[in-house]
């Protein structure tokens, strides 16, 4: 009897050990959002319509150690000559901050990183404008891998009518 319960601790232990899964690789995003022309400054531009995804465009590459988190992808065209936004996570649950440069001005933000099972969730503080507010703006992203092996990106941020959640799905490149 001993035997026994000593074995199934021994399992339950090894089972809830098991190592998070690997975000790392280059991933397209899978989008059914059909692009529709406009009339726009560029002549008949398309562009796409619904929401700003998970904020990180596409594509994106993600590189992951045991410790670390990074995401970088191209935020400007090439025609803007501007270095890849990179993205830095600790995956240990401290505070990693993140210089990004939009325009003329730097932005510094604040994030966590911490492990829900075999998820990754994100929170990022985003400062808002020192003449619109002193609080920043809280952003989560939870990031999983569905059953066919695309990431999932499942992003929450504050909006007028409540909480917006965009789940945007990228697949391996």
């Amino acid at each position: 009897m001993r035997c026994t319960l000593a074995l199934i601790c021994i399992c339950a232990v090894t089972a809830g050990a098991q190592s998070p899964p690997s975000f790392a690789g280059e991933w397209v995003r899978v989008d059914s959002a059909p692009a529709r022309p406009t009339v726009a400054a560029t002549g008949d531009a398309a562009f796409r319509t619904g929401d700003m995804g998970s904020g990180w465009g596409a594509p994106i590459t993600i590189r992951q150690t045991h410790d670390s988190l990074v995401v970088e992808y191209v935020q400007f065209s090439t025609y803007d000559l501007q270095p890849r936004q990179r993205l830095a996570f600790a995956l240990d649950g401290s505070e990693t901050r993140n210089r990004v440069i939009v325009g003329h001005a730097e932005s510094l933000q604040r994030a966590r990183a911490t492990w829900r099972g075999s998820e990754l969730v994100i929170t990022t503080l985003h400062p808002a404008p020192a003449d619109v507010s002193s609080t920043p703006t809280q952003v989560q992203q939870v990031l999983s891998l569905d059953a066919s092996g695309h990431l999932v990106v499942e992003t929450t941020r504050p909006g007028f009518r409540g909480a917006n959640v965009v789940r945007t799905s990228y697949a391996r490149r």
